[in-house]
């Protein structure tokens, strides 16, 4: 069941699919097609599930799910995963790589290998404020507070010691 993202509570689950790249404005609205009719009928064991989307940046696909009423299962992730994995054949992107990092700098976002941010911490090409997108957040009040943070503030923090 389709709920808006807004209307869902703070501690429902939360998965993060990061981009390798901006989606057009023509790609937008088909990526919010295929998430709509994914969520409609996204079920565990049977039983709706209680779900809705954020689309950020035109970059990251937030996917929030209400666990009161039903929670995921194995199989219902599995379809997640799934359906991510055909939006990336659909759209010919990178969404399940968790080896990059989004950051801004100049109010711009800018996407990297992890191995090429830790190289820029590392030469002081980006710093501790830098603001970093902690896409391991799990839950929308997470996700709220927590995601789009200062890199000394989120798992990034490691490359600045």
């Amino acid at each position: 069941m389709l709920t808006p993202f807004k209307e869902l509570p703070d501690n429902a689950r939360l998965w993060i699919y990061q981009s390798d790249r901006k989606f057009s404005e023509e790609e937008l609205p088909k990526l919010q097609q295929y998430l709509t009719a994914f969520l409609q009928q996204w079920t565990a064991h049977g039983a709706s599930l209680n779900a809705g989307f954020e689309i950020k940046y035109d970059r990251f696909i937030a996917i929030a799910l209400d666990q009161s009423a039903s929670s995921a299962s194995g199989c219902s992730i599995d379809a997640q995963v799934h359906f991510i994995q055909q939006l990336e054949k659909e759209f010919d992107i990178s969404l399940l790589d968790k080896m990059n990092v989004t950051y801004i700098q100049n109010d711009r976002l800018h996407f990297k290998p992890l191995a090429d941010f830790k190289k820029m911490a590392k030469d002081g090409a980006v710093g501790k404020n830098t603001t970093v997108f902690n896409n391991l957040v799990n839950t929308k009040e997470e996700y709220l507070e927590h995601w789009e943070v200062p890199a000394i503030e989120s798992w990034h923090s490691r490359f600045f010691k």
